[in-house]
């Protein structure tokens, strides 16, 4: 421990190859939340939808992409959506694609989980009321749904966070990326990897920690 050494971090290092890293896992983790929400409520509406052949196909590819780990997906879209579309897409905008494709998957569960929490005395008044499906999803449950699941969104966007550093195996460069990269320019590796542990713990103690204020809130307006 004794030989460590950190000093070399400074400011100028930082601006010059950690933030353009932290930038970007920013940015994937806002757009694959955003995208991984709405493609995520449409597969859960699939799945309660009542009509296998909406249900089926919801199912396959949510239990699909839930059993694979999310950096055998990484790499498999890195390599196929380029033959697919027939030309390069490069490491960040396939990693987008990933991101918002897995994530899915798993706020797909969450947002059943929220559909179906809602009392359907709250469904059938609307139906009373003459709202049609779609405008009961609308203006009655989504808004509920959303609001009670929260801190679980929340939750599974830190976890999105997290796994961002898994876009170093495509080689995208992320904030994991930013922070080696400095390291191994003036050749301190091992301190590089022990400071990027240190600042992922860190944002993501934070952003827990808030998120459990945010839990404890929406529980006393219940």
């Amino acid at each position: 421990m004794g030989n460590l050494d950190f000093s070399f971090y400074n400011w100028d290092v930082i601006s010059k190859f950690v933030l353009n890293g932290f930038y970007f896992s920013v940015i994937l983790t806002v757009v694959a939340t955003i995208g991984g929400v709405i493609f995520g409520t449409v597969l859960a509406l699939m799945r309660l939808s009542g009509k296998k052949w909406l249900d089926a196909p919801a199912a396959i590819y949510v239990n699909g992409m839930r059993s694979i780990p999310l950096v055998m997906v990484i790499l498999g879209f890195f390599l196929l959506v380029p033959f697919l579309i027939g030309r390069p897409i490069g490491a960040e905008g396939s990693a987008v694609i990933t991101f918002i494709a897995f994530e899915a998957a798993y706020f797909s569960e969450i947002m059943r989980a929220g559909i179906q929490s809602i009392p359907r005395g709250q469904v059938h008044a609307g139906q009373a009321m003459g709202m049609t499906y779609g405008q009961n999803m609308k203006l009655v449950v989504l808004p509920q749904a959303f609001r009670n699941m929260l801190p679980v969104l929340l939750t599974q966007t830190i976890i999105l966070f997290q796994d961002t550093s898994l876009v170093y195996a495509i080689g995208a460069y992320d904030l994991l990326k930013g922070i080696e990269t400095a390291g191994k320019n003036f050749g301190r590796p091992i301190e590089a990897y022990l400071l990027a542990a240190v600042v992922y713990f860190v944002l993501c103690y934070a952003l827990s920690y808030l998120v459990k204020r945010l839990h404890k809130k929406i529980a006393i307006i219940r």
